[in-house]
């Protein structure tokens, strides 16, 4: 099963969302370049790595936790890359719609350092560095699905190699995506592990900060007078 699109267009060119999916791309095209020798530490330096701050032999300075906000950047592999960045493309341009293009990238970085910090707070001892677009991306979904509950997100399901396409109910759909993430975050508590793996507590950390703050970056909604009529529109003419 996988997500292809959702049935609300977008109402203006979502800048901010391209600018981010490129920023990520290029990023990973220079991890890419850097080779097995230089990869790791490259990642080690600008990933985060919760027992180099809660472990510290000495007092840091505000700028030496750059690394909670540059881990958002890096990606593990090209699966990793591709299914952010998808995600953030399917869910990204309405919040930025509504949001502006200003507020929109604020709200994404600072989704993506709470992230950063749930993931710190509950794994202080981990040396595994942690990395990702995923954890501002799960802000961008929990706005989303308080900002378009009646959206829905259309699936495509591969059977005997013929596609076919189905709708879910974004909130739905995004409701027990996040309730899989905690359920998952509470299970690797109880099964602690140093080894490399998902970061569920990002997930987590992030879709809240992201149903907590959207309040404070969304404009007036138009979308019960505009896109909507548009929504409807748009279903129309696009049947699958």
């Amino acid at each position: 099963m996988f997500p292809i699109q959702d049935t609300i267009p977008s109402r203006s060119f979502p800048l901010v969302n391209w600018m981010l999916i490129a920023i990520n791309v290029l990023v990973f095209m220079h991890e890419l370049s850097l080779g097995p020798e230089g990869i790791e530490p490259f990642v080690r330096t600008w990933g985060l790595v919760p027992a180099e701050f809660a472990h510290a032999h000495r007092p840091l300075a505000w700028w030496e936790y750059y690394p909670f906000f540059t881990n958002m950047f890096l990606h593990g592999g090209w699966g990793h890359l591709i299914g952010n960045m998808w995600t953030l493309y399917i869910f990204g341009d309405n919040v930025e719609d509504r949001m502006g293009k200003g507020g929109y990238l604020i709200f994404y970085l600072l989704c993506g350092v709470a992230a950063s910090y749930t993931h710190y707070a509950l794994n202080m001892d981990s040396t595994v560095p942690a990395l990702g677009a995923s954890g501002a991306i799960s802000g961008v979904m929990g706005a989303y699905m308080f900002m378009f509950p009646h959206s829905t997100i259309i699936f495509m399901v591969p059977l005997f190699f013929i596609p076919y396409f189905f709708e879910v109910s974004a909130f739905f759909y995004l409701a027990v995506w996040f309730i899989g993430q905690f359920f998952s975050g509470t299970v690797s508590l109880l099964m602690p592990t140093n080894g490399a793996g998902i970061a569920f507590w990002a997930h987590v950390g992030g879709f809240v900060a992201g149903v907590v703050l959207f309040r404070l970056f969304a404009r007036p909604p138009l979308y019960e007078e505009k896109v909507y009529p548009a929504y409807y529109r748009y279903r129309n003419y696009h049947s699958w």
